[in-house]
C-alpha cells in the first residue's frame, strides 16, 4: 500500500473524512480513489451521503467515509 493509503486508513481509524476533509488534513485530492485501493485490500469502509455547507451558503452532498472494524 502506498503512504497516501497508510495515512487514510490511520485517519480512518480515528474517525470518518470527507473529501475536504483529506485534502486539507492529509493532502490528498482523490479520496474516492484512496477508498478503492483500501476496498481491494480488504478494509471495509462504508460511505455515506452527507449534507454541508458551501462557501457561497449553498448546500451540496458529499461522501463520508468510515472504517467499519472487524467484529462490529
Amino acid at each position: 500500500m502506498d503512504t497516501q493509503c497508510n495515512q487514510l486508513l490511520e485517519r480512518l481509524k480515528r474517525g470518518p473524512i470527507t473529501p475536504l476533509e483529506a485534502l486539507n488534513e492529509l493532502g490528498i485530492m482523490r479520496l474516492g480513489g484512496r477508498i478503492y485501493d483500501l476496498r481491494q485490500a480488504g478494509h471495509q469502509i462504508d460511505k455515506e451521503m452527507v449534507e454541508v455547507s458551501t462557501r457561497n451558503g449553498g448546500r451540496a452532498h458529499v461522501a463520508r467515509y468510515m472504517l467499519v472494524e472487524a467484529g462490529k
